[in-house]
C-alpha cells in the first residue's frame, strides 16, 4: 500500500514528529471519518508499505528527516500565489520555493510535483495576476521541477460563507482557456509539463493533459512495483487509492477556500487534542473503540 500524509490535513506541515514516532512504533491508528468509533490500525513496515506520498503546503519540517523515512518518497507541494487574506497561516512562499529546490536535490526532480491549486478568481486575484505569478514560479523552479498540476476551484457548501466574504469564484470557461494558454508558454520555457487531474474541460490544445495525479505509472516509478489499481473515492478521479493517515478539520493553515478543513472552532479544539506520542493523530484511543487491522 501507499501511505498518504495527507489529503485530509497537512501532516508534513504540522505533525512530522508524530509521523516519525509512528514509523518507529511500527503502526499508526486512523479513525474512520464517517464511523469515528472504528479505528483502522495501519502497519508501518516494509511488508505492508510500498511508499509514502506527502501532500503539503509546507515541506520544510520534512527536510531534516528524509533519511529516516524507510520507504520511497514522493512530494506533492501545493504552491499558490495567494496572500495572507486568503491563506492566513501558510509559510512564506519564498521559503517554500527554497524547500522545493532542496527536496529536488535530495530526492530527484521527478519525486517533487508542484500543485498550483486551486485557481480562483476575485477582484484581487485576476487572470492577469495568475498569469504573472505562474510565470514567476516557473522561472524560479526551472531545473528543479518537471510536472505542475493545475486545478480550478470547486465550490463546496462548506465554503459558501467564505466565498461571499472574500468574493472569489471559479474561473469562467473563457478565463480557463486564457490561463491555460499563458501557463503552457511559461511552463514550456522552463522545461516543465502541465497536467490537470479530474477536470472536465479539454485543455489538450495547450498540451495540458487530464491525467491521474497519482497513476499506476507514477506508482511504478516510485516503488518499482506494479501495484493493483484501486480507484480512490472520487468517481471522476482515476488515481490509485492510498491509505490516508490524517484527519479532517486538523489543519491550521486557515485557507479560505478549503472544504476539508472548514470549521475554525473544531480545528482549534482538534489541534489541542494532538499528542505526538499518541497512536492517533488527534486524541487517544478510547475503551469502546473497535480496532481493525489494515491488510495490504
Amino acid at each position: 500500500m501507499i501511505l498518504n500524509a495527507s489529503g485530509r490535513c497537512d501532516i508534513c506541515g504540522y505533525f512530522m514528529p508524530w509521523l516519525m514516532n509512528r514509523i518507529k512504533a511500527g503502526y499508526a491508528d486512523v479513525r474512520n471519518p464517517f464511523y469515528p468509533k472504528i479505528v483502522h490500525r495501519i502497519p508501518l513496515d516494509h511488508e505492508h508499505v510500498d511508499g509514502i506520498i506527502f501532500c503539503t503546503k509546507n515541506p520544510i519540517p520534512a527536510l531534516g528527516v528524509l533519511d529516516e523515512i524507510p520507504w520511497p518518497i514522493l512530494f506533492y507541494v501545493t504552491l499558490t500565489p495567494y496572500k495572507q487574506n486568503m491563506e492566513p497561516s501558510v509559510v512564506d512562499k519564498k521559503l517554500i520555493i527554497e524547500a522545493i529546490k532542496e527536496l529536488s536535490d535530495k530526492l530527484g526532480k521527478d519525486k517533487v510535483i508542484v500543485r498550483y491549486d486551486p485557481i480562483l478568481i476575485s477582484p484581487e486575484y485576476s487572470v492577469r495576476y495568475h498569469q504573472m505569478m505562474f510565470k514567476r514560479m516557473c522561472e524560479q523552479l526551472n531545473g528543479y521541477v518537471e510536472t505542475i498540476i493545475i486545478s480550478f476551484l470547486d465550490l463546496k457548501k462548506n465554503t459558501l460563507m467564505n466565498q461571499r466574504k472574500y468574493q472569489y469564484r471559479t474561473p469562467s470557461l473563457q478565463e480557463i482557456h486564457e490561463l491555460s494558454a499563458s501557463f503552457a508558454l511559461s511552463a514550456k520555457k522552463a522545461g516543465m509539463k502541465i497536467q490537470t487531474c479530474a477536470e472536465q474541460v479539454d485543455l489538450t490544445a495547450y498540451n495540458i493533459d487530464n491525467l491521474p495525479c497519482f497513476s499506476e505509472e507514477i506508482a511504478y516509478l516510485l516503488t518499482g512495483k506494479m501495484l493493483k489499481h484501486k480507484r480512490g473515492q472520487r468517481k471522476e478521479c482515476e488515481c490509485i487509492a492510498t491509505v490516508d493517515l490524517g484527519a479532517y478539520n486538523l489543519c491550521a493553515h486557515g485557507c479560505r477556500y478549503c472544504y476539508a478543513n472548514y470549521d475554525a472552532h473544531m480545528i482549534h479544539q482538534n489541534m489541542k487534542k494532538h499528542d505526538p506520542l499518541s497512536s492517533l493523530i488527534c486524541g487517544h484511543l478510547e475503551n469502546d473503540d473497535e480496532i481493525r487491522i489494515r491488510e495490504k
